[in-house]
């Protein structure tokens, strides 16, 4: 199974949401899922931004070697699960082709509540801890449901 996750500039969210989704489905025993990121509007090479990259090693994470990439449609194409961090992105995805695979993260995580992230691009470390928060909490939820849709495949 490939997963591919969304945002905006693929240097706060994305890369994020990425490194929590390995850790999440490792800690629940999943296994052969790559799992990658891109952004709608990405300039190509960029490093994680700073706030993510400092909440990512408070964290335990590193997005050292982390360079953003702009989304394509072979990228879309060659993903079976495609989950993005807000409306905006959504609907440009499916625009290229990926309706059907293409899913708002909180959405497909179940969260109640917010389900669209916010970015916190430029803002204080804090937004970066409260995004965080908030990714871990619903990539946690997407790598149970992946574990039990896997379960149930195997019935």
């Amino acid at each position: 199974m490939k997963i591919l996750l969304v945002c905006t500039g693929n240097t706060c969210r994305s890369p994020l949401a990425e490194v929590l989704l390995r850790r999440a489905l490792a800690e629940a025993g999943v296994e052969d899922v790559t799992v990658s990121s891109a952004g709608t509007g990405a300039l190509v090479g960029e490093p994680a931004s700073e706030g993510s990259y400092l909440v990512a090693l408070e964290n335990g994470l590193d997005l050292a070697a982390h360079r953003a990439r702009v989304v394509t449609r072979e990228m879309l194409a060659d993903s079976d699960l495609v989950l993005t961090m807000g409306r905006a992105h959504l609907r440009k995805l499916e625009l290229l082709g990926a309706a059907g695979r293409a899913h708002l993260l909180g959405e497909y995580a179940g969260t109640v509540g917010e389900v669209e992230v916010a970015d916190p691009v430029g803002g204080p470390i804090e937004g970066y801890r409260s995004t965080y928060v908030q990714l871990d909490a619903m990539t946690r939820s997407v790598a149970r449901r992946i574990a039990q849709e896997a379960r149930d495949d195997r019935r």
